[in-house]
């Protein structure tokens, strides 16, 4: 054989070789459990109570925990490898495990969880994963990443996760799966390893609605009665501003499997970030100014604030000393938080007490007993592997704004998923007032294969959709409007609201926000007319009674502004703006 026949061979060998093993290492990246488990064991139910009896209702179901949860005669690990090696087994098992396995299902082993369930991205160089089977090259989402992924890649039929800034809610959303945020203190939490006590709930996953309700009833003791229809389904405009894709994806699926089961009458618009302003004075004293002495930018944004802070400060007093004793190998960005100079804590952590009493009242009372608020779940698709995108300020304070909302107040919270979007799964939450969770959860599973259906129609190609409706078009120029009237560009924003008129006349925001671009640049006749058909429309209407307000006191109908400002103040009591206005005016002529 020729010297260039046998480098021709050492070349196709070191070819194939070389195939081989980057097959390998794929074939790696992706394990048969995708990286969920950091445990397999096996506890069993208790036997099946004779007949007439009925079994037990999770009966042939299959459960996993995240490695938050005690299990007698195991090593609760914490997501680090340095806790399982200075912490001995648990002695007893965590209350809510043991009520799942009264139940009727069977557990069969912990998930790995964020290290030391910190983070949201769901990442762990301890456990090496997990992979997210919904996209792979995506980031599964955290805490409970092991849990949320195990039910995604169908390993279980449900599992038990921790909620803390979103350890429940983000993962299900990562991953394509339900996911639950108990009202806070609903369920125990002996036999779980605390990170924030102020915050810390638990919850779990599924893919089925009725699934998710059935371990509800388990979990939380809850009667089976008929269900309650909601009265009012409110949409967080704001909230959805945040959002990174088309809202035809998400809200006006919502909007149209909403009127589809429940009717156009429930549904409502509402501005969180106003009403929380209004509501929740505590807000105001808490970070009122940042470091450099400026203004914070919203209160929804100090509710995140107060939310990491809150959450920051009760992990380092629970793990702190461990740390600083064991001198555990840990990931830079867990380091951090516990390096992370805080400002004296007392004064601090009293406003953050107090902003959680009143933003719960502020949202009950919204709510009461038969409403939902609905927001994004996350506002972005799910970053990458590896990308450092989730640790820049302005991607944190987007999505932690959103989950802060349930966080701080210790409402219940749904992620319902609602298929892809750019190949990546995306979703959207229900979230009901405070000990509203059987009514959340009957709610979901009513709504759910209508969302479904909705989905499926939004996801089409344009080409092969229906012609797209006049409704859907005006809401997508409202929202061109609105990126133009934050760029400043009030022109431009009124050209954009009008369109939206033009298509759908009957919407009392589109006037609205014509109205108030029309007052940024001075036109206040305009303005004033706006305000009057957004009023003819929608009655209760606060901001168009203010924006008409402070049109007719530019234009000198004084009398008339004071008249517009009390009735924003009848509508909204606590409305700052209304009392300031409507006393400044009574002064000046008296």
């Amino acid at each position: 054989m020729s010297s260039a026949a046998t480098n021709l061979f050492v070349l196709l060998g070191l070819g194939l070789a070389g195939i081989f093993i980057v097959t390998r290492k794929l074939k790696k990246a992706i394990r048969e459990d995708f990286g969920a488990f950091v445990d397999r064991f096996q506890l069993l139910p208790p036997p099946q109570p004779a007949p007439p009896k009925a079994p037990h209702p999770l009966t042939a179901l299959t459960f996993a925990v995240s490695d938050v949860f005690d299990i007698d005669g195991h090593v609760t690990g914490f997501g680090n490898l340095d806790w399982v090696r200075t912490h001995e087994a648990a002695a007893r098992t965590s209350p809510v495990v043991s009520m799942v396995i009264e139940g009727g299902a069977t557990c069969i082993g912990k998930t790995v969880v964020d290290e030391m369930a910190v983070s949201i991205s769901g990442e762990n160089k301890h456990y090496d994963g997990p992979t997210n089977p919904a996209a792979n090259a995506r980031m599964p989402g955290g805490s409970s990443s092991g849990s949320a992924v195990a039910v995604a890649a169908g390993l279980v039929d449900f599992s038990l996760g921790l909620d803390t800034i979103g350890g429940v809610r983000v993962p299900a959303s990562f991953c394509g799966v339900l996911g639950i945020r108990t009202s806070y203190g609903s369920l125990s939490n002996l036999g779980m390893i605390s990170v924030s006590q102020s915050l810390d709930t638990v919850g779990w996953f599924a893919k089925d609605p009725n699934l998710l309700r059935r371990v509800g009833h388990v979990l939380l003791q809850l009667p089976y009665v008929d269900a309650r229809a909601p009265r009012n389904i409110i949409i967080a405009d704001d909230c959805f501003e945040l959002l990174k894709i088309p809202s035809s994806r998400v809200s006006q699926v919502v909007i149209k499997s909403t009127e589809k089961i429940f009717g156009k009458q429930v549904l409502k618009h509402a501005n969180v970030g106003d009403y929380l302003d209004s509501k929740v004075p505590s807000l105001n004293q808490f970070n009122k100014t940042n470091r450099n002495g400026e203004l914070k930018a919203s209160s929804m944004k100090s509710l995140a604030n107060a939310m990491l802070f809150l959450h920051r400060h009760e992990f380092k007093t629970n793990h702190g000393e461990w740390i600083s004793s064991s001198n555990p190998v840990m990931d830079p960005v867990v380091t951090a938080l516990l390096h992370e100079d805080l400002e004296p804590a007392d004064a601090k952590i009293n406003s953050c007490q107090s902003i959680r009493s009143e933003i719960r009242s502020a949202l009950n009372t919204i709510l009461k007993d038969d409403g939902i608020l609905v927001i994004p779940t996350f506002a972005d698709l799910p970053p990458k592997v590896g990308s450092k995108e989730v640790l820049s300020v302005e991607y944190q304070s987007r999505n932690f704004t959103l989950l802060a909302i349930a966080s701080m107040s210790g409402c219940c919270q749904v992620s319902v998923p609602l298929g892809y979007y750019d190949k990546c799964p995306i979703s959207v939450s229900f979230i009901a007032r405070h000990g509203g969770d059987r009514f959340l959860l009957d709610t979901i599973n009513a709504l759910y294969s209508s969302l479904q259906e909705e989905v499926d129609v939004a996801s089409k190609p344009n080409f092969t959709r229906n012609v797209i409706s006049p409704e859907e078009s005006a809401e997508a120029a409202k929202e061109k409007g609105n990126a133009a009237f934050k760029d400043k560009q009030h022109q431009k924003a009124i050209s954009f609201y009008t369109e939206a008129i033009k298509l759908n006349g009957k919407n009392a925001t589109y006037y609205g926000n014509r109205a108030a671009a029309y007052l940024e640049l001075g036109s206040f006749l305009q303005a004033e007319a706006d305000c009057n058909m957004a009023i003819t429309l929608d009655k209760k209407n606060v901001k168009a009674y203010l924006r008409r307000g402070t049109a007719r006191e530019m234009l000198g109908y004084f009398k008339d502004a004071i008249e517009d400002f009390k009735m924003a103040l009848v509508l909204e009591p606590t409305n700052k703006r209304a009392s300031l206005s409507a006393e400044r005016l009574r002064k000046l002529f008296q």
